[in-house]
């Protein structure tokens, strides 16, 4: 029996997507466990190298508020593993805007794995992160710097 689909109304819309940040990363001996695959907690230090390499490249006047008195405050980290990583593989990590509010933004975490035949999804993460000032008071909870929130608004994730 053949059935034909037929589409009613107009072609779903094209979706842009907006580029991402790209940290590329070969994989160390010393990021592995004792089987030879890479420890779990490598992918969330490569966050954060993928975080502060954002900063050098598109807001580096924030890296010189960090030294004064700027603190970018990791609140909520999670990561889902889908695919194995090993000494020598290439991995793109790919972070994303998820959401920017007053003091507080979310990033998404792509990590792909690269090889001559395919690009593999390898994991997924995601980070909230709050902006403070270190007062004589403590730390007090301030707006996202003018600086990054533009410069992370150009790799927003689409809805």
């Amino acid at each position: 029996m053949n059935v034909n689909v037929q589409q009613v109304g107009p072609p779903a819309p094209a979706t842009r997507v907006r580029p991402s940040f790209v940290y590329r990363h070969i994989v160390s001996f010393e990021e592995t466990n004792l089987v030879g695959n890479v420890y779990f907690v490598r992918h969330i230090a490569w966050q954060g190298r993928c975080r502060e390499m954002f900063l050098k490249q598109y807001a580096p006047e924030v890296l010189a508020d960090i030294v004064r008195d700027l603190r970018l405050v990791t609140l909520r980290v999670s990561c889902e593993y889908f695919e194995e990583l090993n000494a020598f593989d290439e991995v793109d990590v790919r972070m994303s805007l998820a959401h920017l509010r007053q003091n507080k933004l979310g990033l998404n975490f792509t990590y792909l794995k690269i090889d001559s035949q395919r690009r593999q999804i390898a994991a997924r993460g995601f980070q909230e992160i709050g902006c403070m000032r270190l007062t004589e008071r403590g730390l007090v909870p301030i707006n996202v710097p003018s600086s990054l929130a533009e410069a992370l608004k150009r790799f927003q994730a689409m809805p």
